[in-house]
């Protein structure tokens, strides 16, 4: 019996030990071989396979201690997928719970109101930590991968900041883009006025990135897109300098010139009738509302005063007025 006793007391003793020690080890920040740790785990990765690829990373501890902290404390499964990065040593306890929260390291990247789709693979291509899908596809590549039957996803993306985990894919940001424009744009038709001159969202959204380009100042979009539905109605050329530029592409080098407005293509707006055949940027809200709901005015035509803003002028002879004030600098 005395042995017996002796020998549960060593048990008991060993247990409190390792008890200790594991309690010790879970309050211990873990050192890092490197300044900045980063790992992505993808959705099915095993708790083993977690616990190997911080090890892997630069987690200066054992993989197995860690994997058996993950199945002993109940929550191996719970981890969640995404990309973590840990900047200072972080204890075992700290880095399941990170996990199991889904505290993920994330990046972002914008694209601006009135941007080109040539702005947006570029603004892609210089995104940290994006996986470049996309780099090697064309346009009509792209824009099939995102379910659009155009050439190009051009002005078919939203504008606005997008949050990605590190190693995400390029096209799964331009999705949640497109699909971002998509719902602003069928919320924007369903609103629209009823005499509209537009037979289609596409129409709409062609009209409101023709807008974008044409002002910066929220205040005169709605007069800017009643000037253009004015003259779809009456069938009068948009007369826009954005869609001519649009159409030069690489070759216009900051000068329009009278020459470039009389050269016919697709996009000239000065020698076609109607709208461009797609829109020639990224619109943003502001310019979707203005186009479904345009300004209650009769004006035909705008100049910008260079301050931003623009006049407005029913007739071609007070135009002409406006022009000689604003842009030639000398009176009527």
């Amino acid at each position: 019996m005395k042995l017996i006793r002796s020998l549960l007391a060593l048990l008991t003793l060993a247990a409190v030990v390792a008890a200790t020690g594991v309690a010790w080890w879970l309050h211990r920040p873990l050192p890092l071989r490197l300044a900045a740790v980063e790992v992505s785990i993808e959705p099915g990765t095993s708790p083993r396979e977690v616990a190997q690829a911080w090890t892997a990373a630069g987690v200066d501890t054992s993989a197995q201690a860690l994997f058996l902290w993950f199945r002993i404390s109940g929550d191996a499964r719970r981890i969640r997928a995404g990309s973590y990065a840990l900047e200072r040593p972080t204890t075992p306890r700290e880095l399941l719970e990170m996990m199991v929260r889904g505290d993920q390291t994330l990046q972002t990247v914008r694209f601006i109101e009135g941007w080109t789709w040539r702005q947006v693979r570029q603004a892609l291509a210089q995104a940290e930590h994006l996986r470049h899908e996309t780099a090697g596809m064309s346009d009509a590549q792209v824009a099939a991968a995102l379910g659009l039957t155009a050439d190009s996803p051009e002005g078919r993306l939203f504008p606005d900041t997008y949050v990605y985990s590190r190693g995400v894919s390029d096209l799964t940001v331009l999705r949640r883009a497109q699909q971002a424009l998509q719902r602003r744009l069928e919320s924007a038709w369903a609103e629209r006025t009823p005499e509209l001159p537009l037979n289609h969202p596409d129409e709409l959204l062609t009209l409101a990135s023709v807008v974008e380009k044409e002002t910066g100042r929220e205040a005169d979009r709605p007069l800017v897109a009643a000037v253009f539905v004015n003259r779809l109605r009456i069938g009068m050329p948009l007369q826009s300098d954005p869609t001519v530029i649009y159409g030069l592409g690489e070759r216009f080098d900051g000068d329009l010139r009278r020459a470039d407005l009389q050269t016919d293509t697709p996009y000239n707006s000065y020698t076609r009738r109607g709208l461009p055949p797609t829109p020639i940027a990224m619109p943003g809200l502001a310019s979707l509302r203005a186009v479904a709901r345009p300004a209650n005015s009769r004006a035909l035509y705008f100049v910008a005063r260079g301050d931003g803003s623009s006049v407005f002028s029913d007739s071609l002879s007070d135009h002409n007025r406006a022009v000689n004030e604003f842009q030639r600098r000398r009176s009527p």
